[in-house]
């Protein structure tokens, strides 16, 4: 039976390449999600600071500071959401690499070899067959988790623009 570090070895340093990211991204979607709940908190505190901006003085510059205020929450918010997305790009492709440098090893032993013995090149196939799932492993989560937290903004936003009356 093969435990997870014996895939992680068999898939090389692919492998190490996306656990590395898969830790990196998992780090960031929780630190996301907490962070995106505690202002969700603080949203009643928020929209109220914007909305006495704009109450203050109803004119089409007070209306913009509104809008600017609540891009500039919005864009503190989303920071550090790219690097999950392109986990979630990038992963697949680098199950890929890993599946054409298995068959290139594979194809490297058979020339060496010959066909006689298929151990010979089953350590080729193995790595190609673990680096892809492992790239689709680590891929699928984040691709869910990004537009899980996205929504979650989405909707932060919308509530925020309808609580200050800032209707971009």
């Amino acid at each position: 039976m093969n435990t997870i570090m014996n895939y992680i070895d068999q898939g090389g340093v692919i492998m190490y390449i996306l656990l590395a990211l898969n830790i990196l991204g998992f780090s960031v979607m929780i630190y996301k999600f907490f962070r995106i709940l505690f202002a969700k908190s603080k949203l009643n505190k928020l929209s109220n600071q914007i909305a006495n901006k704009v109450a203050s003085n109803n004119t089409s510059l007070s209306l913009q500071l509104a809008k600017d205020e609540i891009s500039s929450s919005m864009l503190s918010l989303e920071s550090g959401l790219g690097i999950v997305k392109s986990i979630a790009s990038i992963a697949p492709l680098l199950g890929l690499l890993g599946t054409v440098i298995g068959v290139l090893i594979s194809f490297e032993s058979i020339s060496k070899a010959g066909m006689d013995d298929p151990a010979v090149f089953a350590g080729g196939i193995s790595l190609a067959l673990v680096t892809t799932v492992a790239g689709l492993i680590v891929a699928i989560p984040h691709y869910i988790g990004y537009n899980f937290l996205i929504g979650m903004l989405d909707r932060f936003e919308a509530r925020l623009i309808k609580d200050t009356g800032a209707s971009l």
